[in-house]
């Protein structure tokens, strides 16, 4: 009878063991997991030649300079800029004056020397990257074009390429590009908040795109 709580003491003591090696092997993993986050959500593409380069809104002026330079290189002829919704008409009701983040965006690369009649702004108002895919998109097959670099940050890049994946068409290729002179920490993007709010929300907006976009954009 002894011999037998002896070992049933022993089984019990080698199953706590096994499961506390079992949870700290967990914690690792997913301590290793969030920390890695960052890093995971930027992915770019190989550079390579396209018939237009596209700033995404958002990132300035660190998207609109990637571009200049991208520009300046020769990797493409003329540069899109996306039309993101703003309170124009309430501010004009207001007697404000507005600019909007495409005329920065457009001040931004003619200062950098990119010459004014190769920048476009397209012509329709956008809500999200998931219009602004569509947009581009639409403006591709429009003229007759079939390639594009997107710019945007790092940390978007991810998101940008699924979403053109599902709602782009596989004639149309984007090359997706990260602005290099943006301030994201994808090492230790917990420890500032711009950064932390910027991971949970691609993360969200990934978990939308594999879900098939139920999430839709609020009406103009």
């Amino acid at each position: 009878m002894a011999n037998i709580e002896k070992s049933l003491t022993a089984q019990k003591r080698n199953l706590h063991v096994v499961s506390a090696l079992i949870l700290l092997a967990l914690f690792v993993a997913a301590t290793l997991a969030f920390r890695g986050l960052g890093n995971w959500l930027v992915r770019e593409d190989p550079l390579m030649h396209a018939d237009a380069l596209v700033v995404l809104s958002g990132g300035l002026p660190y998207r609109a300079e990637a571009a200049a330079h991208y520009f300046e290189s020769g990797y493409a002829s003329e540069v899109w800029l996306t039309r993101p919704e703003g309170p124009s008409d309430q501010m004009r009701e207001l007697g404000v004056q507005y600019v909007s983040e495409e005329d920065y965006d457009r001040q931004i690369l003619i200062h950098l020397q990119v010459p004014e009649k190769s920048v476009r702004i397209l012509p329709n108002t956008v809500i999200d990257t998931e219009q602004e895919v569509e947009e581009t998109a639409r403006e591709l097959r429009k003229e007759g074009k079939t390639s594009v670099i997107i710019v945007t940050s790092p940390e978007h890049t991810r998101r940008v390429r699924a979403l053109w994946k599902k709602l782009a068409g596989e004639h149309l290729k984007a090359i997706v590009r990260a602005a290099r002179e943006d301030p994201f920490d994808a090492d230790h993007w917990w420890r500032d908040t711009r950064d932390a709010l910027s991971v949970v929300r691609e993360v969200l907006g990934l978990m939308n795109v594999w879900a098939g976009l139920p999430i839709r954009p609020h009406a103009h």
